[in-house]
């Protein structure tokens, strides 16, 4: 009866299950990375292109627009994942009537 309590141990997923949380996360990288792709392309490339290459200041702000998207997606996550472990231990602490 430690399944009541907490003390259970946890089913393990299933490899449909595993496929369909690896395809969840394979689309998420994507649609980040796209997301990344026209946020920083927006802020930096002007429309009209003059050149073939990147100039110093196109390359400057791609480089940084790239490091504050991937700094705020550490924090959100960071938050995120903090909240939800302060849910799960919201329900989790009071054993059988949490």
């Amino acid at each position: 009866m430690s399944f009541l309590f907490g003390g259970g141990a946890r089913p393990q997923p299933t490899f449909a299950e595993k496929i369909a949380a690896a395809e969840a996360e394979i689309e998420m990288v994507s649609n980040m990375f796209n997301q990344l792709v026209d946020t920083c392309t927006r802020k930096c490339i002007p429309p009209q292109y003059r050149e073939a290459d990147l100039n110093k200041g196109e390359s400057v702000c791609l480089d940084r627009c790239v490091a504050k998207f991937f700094e705020v997606n550490v924090k959100v996550s960071e938050k995120m994942q903090g909240e939800a472990a302060q849910r799960q231990g919201a329900t989790g602490a009071g054993g059988m009537f949490g």
